[in-house]
């Protein structure tokens, strides 16, 4: 066939035969939008380990709360959802009037939402979401019972932040993060009072933490959900930049240095283990890690690895003093624990307290101060309180 007979084939074709007809692309279902919308929200908690905030910094998070609130308020979109919500997001909040400032402050409930697609039917051969590894729960702020141990710690930060004593710097990353240190997240002031044990997931170290906030709330989010949220919106607090002591408890001829340091067992001896709140809390001239890295076969350290909670650096003070004084403060919390050492010796170490965290924590840093002496600490109540006058 000639390229005239060709042509001439093409123009004759009156019925559009050989006319290139455009693809129809398929259409989404309003189901599968729905899903694919929801599973958005998915992949910002698996993320983040936290669901997304009304009150977040970027404008996607804020439009990923809109969604998933709007979902909330549709029962049939709820219903058709509640097989894929592997964090629990889906719950209604219930609707009342807050008792208290934590209610406000916790409250993700947004007034005014319009959603369409109320009319969907039924979600049919929609494979469940793959590869999505749930955290093991979504923390959550919560109102703290014993605020009152930390309040005076949070009073006395501010002080020394607006008396230049503590600066703000920017946050890089989760190895800044450390029990005993203060942090400001979105404006707040939050006290982190303790890292727990490291555990590895999908390749990276994490830690659950317990974090206070000046606003009377706690949240126990794991350590790298702190740091990313710290880095979007945070700063970290320095330490005190005047650390020498009242010339009550030292000397113009102290001239030691060293760290104090507050440790936890991880023995699994079952008394050890059943023993609440126990810390070993010590001096050393040597740096804390080089200190502790025979732990296991030293008697003093319970014949077992420990864990650091927290150190504090000295300067221009007589460790020896300091050890004798923060020792004696909380001798009616001393723990007497035998263990056996490498040469089958009963010993029964020193320096280990049942003591709470804060209170640790507190008492060193009024050993810092100087203003321990105008306290004591309070076995039964397990509070550190003034000296009667």
């Amino acid at each position: 066939m000639t390229d005239a007979q060709l042509d001439q084939l093409i123009a004759d074709d009156d019925l559009g035969l050989l006319k290139i007809k455009a693809k129809k692309t398929p259409q989404t279902t309003e189901e599968e939008k729905l899903l694919a919308g929801f599973q958005e929200i998915l992949r910002f908690v698996e993320s983040h380990e936290v669901a997304p905030s009304k009150y977040g910094d970027q404008l996607s998070e804020r439009l990923l709360f809109a969604r998933l609130e709007a979902i909330r308020r549709d029962p049939v979109q709820r219903e058709m959802l509640k097989k894929f919500d592997e964090y629990d997001l889906l719950h209604m909040q219930e609707d009342k009037t807050p008792e208290s400032i934590e209610e406000v402050l916790d409250d993700n409930f947004l007034d005014s939402l319009d959603h369409g697609g109320s009319q969907i039917l039924n979600i049919k051969n929609i494979l469940r979401p793959k590869d999505i590894e749930s955290p093991d729960y979504v923390a959550q702020r919560k109102p703290c019972k014993n605020f009152s141990l930390f309040d005076d710690q949070f009073k006395q930060c501010q002080e020394e932040i607006k008396h230049g004593k503590r600066t703000l710097l920017a946050f890089a990353n989760e190895s800044q993060i450390e029990a005993g240190m203060f942090y400001v997240l979105r404006g707040v002031l939050l006290l982190v009072t303790e890292v727990g044990e490291k555990i590895r997931k999908n390749g990276k170290w994490n830690a659950r933490s317990r974090c206070i906030f000046e606003n009377g709330t706690e949240s126990n989010m794991l350590v790298r959900s702190l740091s990313a949220e710290l880095y979007k919106d945070g700063r970290r607090v320095t330490e005190l930049k005047d650390h020498l002591l009242n010339p009550m408890i030292v000397t113009k001829d102290d001239t030691a240095t060293g760290h104090i340091y507050v440790l936890r067992s991880l023995s699994e001896n079952t008394e050890i283990k059943s023993t609440p709140n126990l810390y070993k809390i010590g001096l050393s001239r040597r740096s804390v890690e080089t200190r502790i890295q025979n732990a296991q076969n030293e008697a003093t350290y319970l014949m077992a690895p420990v864990a650091v909670v927290s150190t504090f650096q000295c300067f221009n003070v007589n460790l020896d003093k300091l050890e004798k004084l923060i020792h004696r403060f909380f001798d009616s919390a001393k723990v007497d624990i035998q263990v056996t050492d490498l040469e089958g010796r009963y010993v029964t170490p020193k320096e280990w307290f049942s003591v709470p965290l804060p209170c640790v924590t507190h008492a060193i840093r009024l050993l810092i101060t100087g203003e321990i002496l105008k306290y004591r600490y309070d076995r039964k109540t397990e509070e550190i309180v003034p000296h009667a006058k």
